[in-house]
């Protein structure tokens, strides 16, 4: 975890200008004759065209991940909105019962493809994730706009939200994740959600989520019948590499542009 809030701290000070930027736009008063209290819906759902919702590993928080967004400076993520949620916090079986920001409970680490699951903590937090999902869908947001991220436990939550989500999603971007179920959950997935592709992304050199248990990601989905690109990093433990997310940057791309134009 530590290499990952390094990665972030020296990402936030490379892009120190650009945040301020972020920053003024969203002071950005509203239209004249409006009272920032009446600016109509339609006009938020016309300013935020996507969601990206990222979803933090454990023992980390939301705001310690913001600055990920700033790698994202493609003109297709201006109208794009972001969340990072912090996992509430919870004792942790594989920490001696330590209490730290958690989504689920983790039993073991580190974690390989045939490790216990906690899959009634899973099926919580996948709740959760859901109603993030759906308000931004009742503020004019086309849930093949919404993509869910995640690095590690929040990897393993991603897979989880985007299978059991109803609809189809623009799509869920899985980074050093495992799968945290068994495959009775198969056949509880909607047609729709079989839709929504997947990128899972891994490092060769993890020590804490082994790659073997990321390698069974790809099967665990075809059985599902998703579609998932797999890439693998031989030099990377666990942690995020700038290269994995400009790669998400170039994947979500193209999904925005083409769900847009079946909009249009």
């Amino acid at each position: 975890m530590s290499s990952l809030v390094r990665f972030l701290f020296t990402l936030a000070a490379a892009t120190a200008a650009a945040s301020l930027l972020v920053a003024s736009l969203r002071r950005r008063a509203p239209p004249p004759g409006l009272p920032a209290k009446l600016v109509p819906s339609s006009h938020m759902a016309g300013r935020n065209r996507s969601f990206v919702l990222w979803l933090h590993g454990l023992g980390d928080s939301g705001p310690a991940n913001e600055p990920i967004r700033n790698l994202f400076s493609a003109p297709e993520f201006r109208l794009a909105k972001w969340s990072f949620p912090s996992a509430p916090r919870a004792p942790v079986s594989c920490n001696n019962g330590f209490v730290m920001p958690s989504w689920f409970d983790i039993h073991e680490l580190p974690m390989n493809a045939g490790s216990p699951q906690d899959e009634a903590g899973v099926l919580k937090a996948v709740e959760k994730v859901h109603a993030m999902i759906d308000r931004e869908v009742a503020d004019g947001i086309h849930p093949e706009n919404i993509f869910v991220c995640g690095f590690s436990q929040g990897g393993a939550l991603t897979l989880a939200s985007v299978l059991r989500y109803p609809k189809k999603l623009g799509g869920g971007a899985v980074f050093s994740g495992w799968v945290p179920f068994g495959s009775s959950v198969t056949e509880k997935i909607s047609p729709e959600a079989r839709k929504t592709p997947f990128l899972w992304s891994h490092g060769m050199a993890d020590k804490v989520v082994l790659f073997e248990a990321g390698q069974a990601g790809p099967p665990f989905l075809q059985s599902a019948g998703a579609n998932c690109e797999f890439k693998a990093y031989p030099d990377l433990g666990h942690s995020l590499s700038k290269e994995e997310l400009l790669y998400l940057e170039s994947w979500i791309k193209s999904r925005l542009n083409a769900s847009q134009e079946k909009d249009g």
